[in-house]
């Protein structure tokens, strides 16, 4: 876990990050619930974070004390209770986001500017929580050995023709999971169930790795086909740290599926934001989720880590508007939810991550 140190949160912000680690569980001070404060836990990247908190103390005089971390983020606010000093939290991936809502732990909040700035399939119908932006799943096919349009939808990912040409990170990944929630959600559980099985029997080795390893397997030859979220291949085409990244970014091809007039669009996933149940700095936690829903955040999310702002009209980066525009599934991110642990046990009943058998 990191807390960020910078002076002007001073001793607040020592109270809040104590509070939070679980060494102290007192109830906040007077001066722990100042008027012009918001207490913020978040799963998301300092690097990411910190110059959006940054901005908006500068614009609106409220100051953002912050805790990063891997895990544990629900655990802890469950334990705390009524103790909770949070206000607010940051995560990705709907399967965080609706946990904290089956938890309990987030509170309903009712916001002209967020329903403005968020459409409805990727916010929570009571206002519990807000997507922020989104990636897309898309394929990673390689240049060479897949020809334009041999792939068009994640149903062809079942095709005998792919047999042996397909890598993939483990189906309990949470990005996985919600993929496979969301083929749950169209075409139900049993032939959600076929389509895995056929999925596993093309695989062309155990799942494993992380999604710029799928592409690196491309780049090898291992496999023809990637599966991965948008962003990676964005972060392997600017790594001037690691150039063997670029190489493997070049030897494939970004390819949305699902697209054409009558077809579903390509599956998408979100980061978002909730406020929490007992806020004592309520007022300023929506602020700050209102607030990095608008031009500005948006536009940072962007250009910094090459997601998709929710909010009409806010651009994508360039590297990643070279990709093309594509046509995203409007199903709700809550309807995906729900079918995230009938997704789970699919995956368990097909033995999926074993990978395919001989």
């Amino acid at each position: 876990m990191k807390i960020s140190t910078s002076l002007t949160r001073a001793a607040r912000f020592a109270l809040f990050g104590v509070a939070l680690s679980g060494i102290a569980a007192a109830t906040p001070t007077a001066q722990a619930v100042a008027a012009e404060e918001v207490n913020l836990y978040s799963y998301r990247q300092p690097f990411l974070i910190e110059p959006l908190l940054e901005r908006f103390t500068a614009e609106t005089g409220i100051k953002v004390n912050v805790v990063f971390a891997n895990k544990g983020m629900l655990e802890k606010i469950k334990a705390a209770g009524a103790n909770n000093p949070a206000d607010a939290v940051l995560t990705v991936d709907i399967g965080r986001l609706y946990g904290l809502k089956q938890a309990g732990v987030l509170d309903s909040v009712k916001s002209d500017v967020l329903n403005a700035n968020v459409p409805a399939n990727l916010r929570d119908p009571n206002g519990l929580w807000f997507g922020l932006t989104t990636r897309a799943r898309i394929a990673l096919v390689s240049k060479d050995r897949v020809a334009e349009g041999e792939l068009t939808s994640y149903e062809d990912l079942a095709d005998p023709k792919f047999k042996g040409r397909i890598c993939i990170r483990s189906g309990k990944n949470a990005y996985n999971v919600a993929l496979i929630a969301s083929m749950i959600a169209n075409h139900g559980e049993d032939a959600t169930r076929t389509w895995l099985e056929g999925l596993k029997s093309n695989l062309a080795r155990k799942p494993q790795g992380n999604d710029r390893a799928q592409a690196k397997a491309v780049y090898e030859g291992q496999c023809d086909i990637a599966i991965a979220n948008t962003y990676y291949m964005a972060k392997m085409q600017t790594n001037d740290e690691k150039p063997e990244q670029k190489k493997w970014a070049d030897a494939v091809r970004v390819t949305f599926l699902n697209q054409g007039t009558d077809a579903r669009g390509t599956h998408i996933n979100v980061s978002g934001a909730g406020v929490l149940k007992g806020a004592k700095n309520r007022d300023n936690a929506l602020k700050l989720v209102e607030w990095l829903s608008g031009d500005e955040a948006q536009k940072t999310y962007a250009e910094v880590n090459f997601e998709y702002p929710v909010k009409a009209g806010v651009a994508v980066a360039d590297i990643v508007k070279a990709w093309g525009d594509f046509k995203a599934d409007t199903l709700s991110m809550e309807e995906i939810a729900k079918q995230r642990e009938a997704a789970t046990k699919l995956v368990d009943q097909v033995n999926f991550d074993e990978g395919p058998t001989s």
